[in-house]
């Protein structure tokens, strides 16, 4: 298998991290290799957060300008700070509103580089269903929706019921489903 390369990334607080490590344990419960590594700066403040996940056979833990298959942005002004990460043909998902996504000044870039970009309010669907820290749970199952996804919705729901806290697993499962099914209209 070819190595896959995913950028994840967002503010401090929005959950990154545990994004992260529900894509690696999903892959390692394939019995896939996982390597990774994380930056941020001032996450406590809200600050930059971007975690690097390789699955496969990868030499290092840090994905290089380019060579990104997916990328899953938890806030879209981070999703264009590293939108060079992202391989020709790569797959953008962005917490954004799908009226202004992506930016006119942005398009021809994506176009260019064949980038797919795709967006869901990841955060207005959380809200809506009383869990405002979970948009990251919003993105993975939109996320999940896709064909060209890495990993099917059940695979992604069956970790998120095994690695969420007892008191939130029914919340975040909520979450995922519903995002899940807008991910589904949208692929069709």
């Amino acid at each position: 298998m070819e190595t896959v390369n995913i950028i994840l990334c967002g503010l401090g607080g929005q959950g990154v991290l545990f994004m992260t490590k529900i894509l690696a344990e999903t892959a390692m419960s394939r019995g896939q290799k996982v390597i990774g590594a994380e930056t941020h700066g001032m996450a406590q403040r809200g600050g930059s957060v971007i975690s690097h996940l390789r699955i496969g056979e990868a030499e290092g833990s840090l994905i290089r300008s380019g060579t990104a298959h997916f990328m899953l942005a938890l806030d879209e002004n981070e999703a264009y700070r590293y939108l060079p990460f992202l391989a020709i043909g790569g797959l953008l998902y962005a917490n954004a509103e799908p009226e202004s996504f992506p930016r006119t000044e942005v398009r021809p870039y994506l176009e260019s580089r064949k980038i797919v970009a795709r967006c869901i309010a990841a955060t207005k669907v959380a809200m809506e269903l009383g869990a405002p820290m979970s948009s990251n749970l919003a993105m993975l199952g939109y996320f999940a929706a896709f064909d060209d996804g890495l990993f099917s919705d059940v695979e992604l729901r069956g970790i998120i019921e095994k690695v969420s806290p007892d008191k939130f697993k029914d919340l975040n499962l909520r979450v995922f489903d519903a995002s899940l099914e807008i991910g589904k209209k949208n692929s069709k």
